[in-house]
């Protein structure tokens, strides 16, 4: 497994304000803990923001390079960013024996194209991205691959379907669908009602008074 050396130093003193005064210049508050133990350590802002960018989305081991010539290997646990500047806040570690197992999540990545994507115009889904797996820390692999080319529409590749080196043992159900393809979706169109005709509106009959009855009117009058 790839090792990443990073200098950090001890830090005595802990809280919000020390926080915000270590990143005033450029230190980052940091934490490595170690089975239930934990050491307030601070690393330069420039090398663990270096080392968060070229390794994201990998499990990657670190060596902590201390002033006093110590080292400890440790693989970083997590980190927290500011969410409006975007600035990195804090990072955990968690140190690591040579000789212990230790359990882990590890992303998973897709290759290729799949068939029922490319060649019948399918939908590929990835409902998991990542596993738990448990070994020693040097078998520990920066991501794990897998093929979905010769998927095809309502075909599944699951946790079970994954090869990894000996001696890493996957923690996570092997049932559970990493990649899968359905069929594309097809918008229901509703059927057009015909419109029923408007009775025919009939105008009404004009009736035209004939000459005689005219006359008889006239008479009547005077």
């Amino acid at each position: 497994m790839e090792r990443i050396t990073i200098a950090v130093e001890k830090r005595g003193e802990t809280g919000k304000g020390v926080a915000r005064s270590l990143r005033r210049n450029d230190m980052i508050p940091a934490i490595l803990y170690r089975a239930g133990d934990s050491l307030p350590i601070k690393i330069p802002k420039k090398e663990i923001t270096q080392f968060i960018n070229t390794t994201s989305g990998e499990q990657v081991m670190v060596n902590l390079q201390f002033k006093d010539g110590e080292n400890k290997l440790a693989l970083m646990k997590d980190y927290q960013v500011d969410p409006t500047k975007r600035e990195l806040l804090h990072a955990d570690f968690f140190e690591v024996l040579l000789t212990e197992k230790v359990k882990v999540s590890v992303h998973i990545t897709t290759t290729g194209e799949s068939i029922g994507v490319k060649r019948d115009g399918g939908l590929l889904q990835n409902p998991l991205r990542e596993i738990e797996i448990e070994c020693l820390p040097d078998k520990i692999p920066g991501h794990v691959k897998i093929d979905i080319s010769g998927l095809e529409i309502g075909q599944s590749l699951h946790v079970g379907d994954l090869k990894l080196e000996e001696g890493i043992k996957v923690l996570t159900n092997h049932s559970e669908v990493i990649a899968n393809v359905i069929a594309p979706a097809v918008e229901a169109v509703a059927p057009v009602e015909e419109v029923a005709a408007a009775p025919e509106v009939t105008e009404p009959e004009v009736i035209k008074k004939g000459k005689k009855e005219e006359e008889k009117e006239e008479e009547a009058k005077k």
